[in-house]
């Protein structure tokens, strides 16, 4: 027979749980952060890396786009998760200067899903997937870089124009990229 008094004495007194060695429990968000990257569906024009293998909360996804006014390009993207994911989203950040409109020259990302449309529901392939749509259909009306959206709005040529110059590594107005064609 079962003695629960003993038992719930026994937990007061931390013998219920014997302690193997000195293992920390997995928060909330390293548990989910696991189950979104076991089933991360990448599309063939991205990629992870894991600077520290044993750090999932830091991870940096590599998109290189084979559409649109990026193709041929290399852009890497810090994914930093914190201990209140899925309750928010995580934090990213283009790490490759890039002519965008959605995209200022801190590596700040304009994507609805990273802010105020953020849901627990979400996944960090919700998020790969909105910044591929961002380099195949940038968004003009909602810029982080004015001057790229304004560009875009007036001539789709010499947006292009200046996104190439960008990407082969040059100035577009008096701003400097580095070279990030593959």
């Amino acid at each position: 027979m079962i003695k629960l008094f003993s038992l719930k004495q026994q937990k007061k007194d931390g013998e219920a749980t014997p302690k193997v060695g000195n293992q920390k429990k997995a928060s909330a968000a390293q548990l989910r952060i696991t189950k979104d990257l076991n089933e991360l569906n990448l599309p063939k024009t991205c990629s992870t890396e894991f600077p520290d293998p044993d750090d999932l909360l830091n991870f940096k996804l590599v998109i290189c786009p084979d559409e649109g006014f990026y193709r041929g390009g290399k852009f890497t993207f810090s994914f930093k998760v914190g201990p209140n994911y899925p309750h928010e989203p995580p934090k990213v950040k283009c790490e490759t200067q890039v002519y965008h409109p959605n995209i200022d020259l801190n590596g700040n990302v304009c994507l609805n899903i990273l802010r105020e449309d953020w849901k627990p529901v979400l996944t960090v392939n919700s998020i790969v997937y909105g910044l591929q749509y961002l380099f195949l259909e940038p968004n003009p009306e909602d810029p982080l870089n004015k001057e790229a959206a304004e560009v875009l709005q007036n001539s789709r040529r010499v947006f292009e124009q200046n996104v190439q110059k960008a990407m082969r590594g040059g100035n577009v107005g008096n701003v400097y990229f580095e070279r990030c064609l593959k």
